[in-house]
């Protein structure tokens, strides 16, 4: 595979992208679980409602500026990518907080628009590190569009049609991490090392296992998966942090 030419392996990569697209439409619609908002640990601490759930997604807000703050020293070929994934990181960690306060729907669209703003800048860098830095840059700003759309439509067909669907926001989600390995497979790079990525990928699947957990794990350790899944995906981030000081100017 490795020996293809370039634009068969961009026909692949290309190739898998548009079946995961044609296989979301495909699908049942995926509705939001009517339970979704009752997380395990409802506890309130220090006048802070679902304490443990708002206060996990401090590190997110820590990333987030350590990030912004090295964005200066960064390649000017990369920086818009960083720039954007921990302004989005940062915000990340204000509106899952806020959502966790008092979850609801309303709250909801805070806590995953950022998330989208994440996985699609850090799906358009890892296309402009493999690829292009011209494929990045030109994929930046429709990913961006398609992330926020996702969010709209889970929310239009919820809050307006009563018939919730989340399968964009799915495919938003799953896909660019989903493609990863295939992109290091197809296009390797000497920007970043690999174990980063192997970092960042095993993190976030873990931090899925949590979140599905979440009664199970607060049942057995008095902490619920939910809080638990925030700070492995905190981790992850911190994969993306150490990814960001490979490409600082010196």
């Amino acid at each position: 595979m490795l020996n293809l030419k370039r634009s068969q392996k961009i026909a692949i990569l290309f190739g898998i992208s548009m079946l995961g697209v044609i296989g979301i439409c495909f699908l049942p619609r995926i509705a939001q679980p009517i339970d979704y908002h009752a997380f395990a640990d409802s506890r309130t601490i220090w006048g802070i409602p679902f304490f443990w759930d708002v206060v996990s997604n401090l590190p997110f807000l820590v990333i987030g500026l350590m990030g912004l703050m090295q964005v200066r020293h960064i390649k000017t070929d990369y920086r818009l990518f960083f720039g954007i994934l921990f302004f989005g990181i940062f915000l990340t960690g204000i509106g899952s907080a806020y959502y966790h306060w008092m979850p609801n729907n309303t709250r909801l669209i805070w806590d995953r628009l950022p998330m989208t703003v994440v996985f699609m800048s850090f799906f358009s860098l890892l296309l402009a590190v493999h690829i292009s830095l011209v494929a990045g840059k030109r994929f930046l700003i429709p990913l961006l569009v398609l992330g926020a759309a996702s969010i709209g439509w889970w929310w239009f067909s919820e809050e307006i049609q009563h018939n919730g669907d989340l399968r964009l926001y799915v495919l938003v989600q799953f896909l660019p991490m989903l493609l990863l390995p295939l992109l290091v497979i197809l296009f390797p790079s000497r920007v970043f090392a690999t174990r980063h990525l192997i970092w960042i990928l095993g993190w976030y699947v873990l931090a899925k296992v949590f979140e599905t957990e979440d009664d199970v794990l607060y049942t057995f350790l008095g902490f619920s998966g939910h809080a638990l899944k925030h700070l492995a995906a905190s981790v992850a981030v911190w994969g993306m942090w150490h990814m960001q000081q490979e490409v600082r100017v010196h």
